[in-house]
């Protein structure tokens, strides 16, 4: 009896610390972060994960630290929750800082806890969720506190391209602790309640005597819009959650891995007569490019990201046939789709993950160049451009392009041209293939007779060029593109392409790693 008296009080007290370390900072704090509009760190794990999945490490933790009044202060978890769990029944590694236990503050222990998952993570090949709410570095751990940051930015750095890594910015994120979002390849931000910057308003006002908010200087929208650190901009903590399980639902659990296979009811050779007109004759009059790829995907369904960040190129993810694929497409709906530096660098990131992750790369393409000024040249159009070069030549995944209309001079090359290693080209027959437009071609080959003669032979020159290089057949006669189709069979040629290349093997030069241009 005394032995099982002994072994009920010890039950007990698992029981009693368990239910103190899921208290956080008191009910106090709780109940606060509920009253600012954000879900606590426990409630947030609950809701991304699959119900009942979540295994938690590291419950008992404290900190270490016995300076400025804080070994009186010993919260268990010391601020932040670490374990792993289930998304639609696919593994997944997770930490959530808890803003209610020293503001979410890192030290050396809450680092030695996401590190502990980290490491996890890439032995296990599966993804790591970091759910970010933190003021920054404990101030009273001084140099052990930065050390944490390291460690968890080396992790970080060693896991790029081998397990992915999504960042989810639900409260502040300050200083030193930006720089480990920066290395994930998402971030999701929530808007009004969640920022990032290197310096605060306080000391930008201090030292540059600038007046700025925290919104407006690190928010959400403006890394979305401006910045282009961040790739989606939710309305609500429930909202990045959801965001990130949809998000998940596309990518593999590791670079081994291939991309999950989702069932549709959609068949594969559905054609839609529709985009046999959705491409306008004008060759300057725009349209919508993702009426043409909602046209073409699985269920009409496009996850679009970084939809506020140079919205002349979309990028994002959707099914083709069930398979998941990435597609990056020119929008001749903003600046005409031209390349300039941010599309440039959005584009080449968004190629370069799918490459990591075995996703196959879908190319729309109705490029007229890349943008002409003189900003654009000075901030460096040359290097960025050739980022997005790099990405495609290097990448050995699938890789299919449509044609769609405009296709001048070097940016045709750039946008997965057969040139650089792309499997499969198709054109539509509105497509144009040349070195520039008809008129500013025919203003350099012609100039002199031009202005020796009346309008009506510029006119005879423009249609004449025209005739010659506004089509795809040039192009098709070398090879460069393996077929003209009829834009109502994009989807079923799409699709017979991908299985074509489902098995597809291709490498890479040895090397230790290449020199993109950054």
């Amino acid at each position: 009896m005394q032995a099982e008296s002994k072994k009920r009080s010890k039950l007990e007290l698992l029981q009693d610390r368990s239910a103190a370390a899921e208290m956080g900072g008191g009910e106090k704090r709780l109940e606060k972060q509920r009253a600012s509009g954000k879900m606590t760190a426990r409630e947030r794990i609950d809701f991304l994960l699959d119900d009942g999945t979540f295994e938690e490490f590291d419950k008992f933790v404290t900190h270490r630290s016995r300076d400025f009044g804080l070994e009186a202060q010993l919260f268990p978890g010391d601020g932040v929750i670490t374990g792993h769990g289930l998304i639609d029944g696919r593994p997944v590694f997770v930490f959530a800082q808890d803003f209610t236990v020293f503001g979410g503050s890192l030290s050396e222990t809450h680092a030695q806890k996401i590190c502990k998952v980290m490491d996890l993570a890439i032995k296990t090949g599966a993804p790591v969720i970091g759910l970010n709410d933190s003021g920054g570095a404990r101030i009273q751990e001084g140099v052990m506190s930065l050390a944490g940051y390291a460690d968890i930015f080396l992790r970080n750095t060693l896991s790029s391209g081998v397990i992915p890594q999504i960042s989810c910015i639900l409260g502040p994120c300050a200083g030193g602790a930006v720089y480990s979002p920066a290395i994930t390849d998402f971030n999701v931000m929530v808007k009004n309640t969640s920022y990032m910057f290197i310096t605060g308003p306080d000391v930008i006002k201090t030292v540059t005597h600038e007046e700025v908010t925290k919104d407006e200087l690190g928010g959400a929208m403006t890394h979305n819009s401006k910045s282009g650190v961040a790739h989606f901009a939710a309305e609500s903590d429930e909202h990045a959650l959801r965001i990130t399980r949809e998000l998940f639902s596309f990518i593999p659990g590791n670079n081994l891995d291939d991309p999950p296979f989702a069932p549709t009811n959609d068949p594969e050779n559905r054609t839609d007569e529709k985009l046999n007109t959705m491409v306008p004759e004008t060759a300057t009059q725009p349209y919508d490019i993702r009426d043409i790829i909602h046209s073409v995907v699985d269920d009409s369904y496009f996850f679009e990201i970084q939809e506020h960040y140079a919205p002349n190129i979309v990028v994002g993810f959707a099914r083709l046939g069930g398979f998941s694929v990435g597609i990056v497409a020119n929008q001749p709906a903003f600046l005409a789709g031209v390349l300039d530096i941010d599309a440039s660098v959005k584009a080449a990131r968004f190629v370069r993950f799918c490459d990591c992750f075995n996703i196959p790369l879908i190319t729309f393409e109705d490029v007229p160049g890349f943008l002409p000024g003189v900003n654009q040249e000075h901030f460096g159009i040359i290097r960025h451009g050739a980022k997005l070069l790099y990405a495609f030549a290097e990448a050995t995944v699938p890789k299919i392009t449509v044609i769609t209309r405009k296709a001048y001079g070097g940016a045709y090359c750039v946008m997965s041209s057969k040139h650089i290693r792309t499997d499969i080209n198709f054109a539509y027959p509105t497509a144009e293939i040349a070195v520039m437009g008809a008129e500013g071609a025919v203003g350099v080959l012609f100039k002199r007779e031009i202005t020796a003669n009346d309008e009506s032979y510029r006119l005879e020159k423009v249609a004449e060029f025209e005739e010659k290089f506004a089509n795809p057949y040039v192009a098709a006669e070398r090879g460069f593109i393996d077929e003209v189709i009829e834009p109502s069979l994009t989807r079923p040629k799409l699709i017979a392409a991908l299985k074509l290349l489902k098995n597809k093997r291709d490498v890479n030069p040895p090397k230790k790693h290449g020199n993109i241009p950054l």
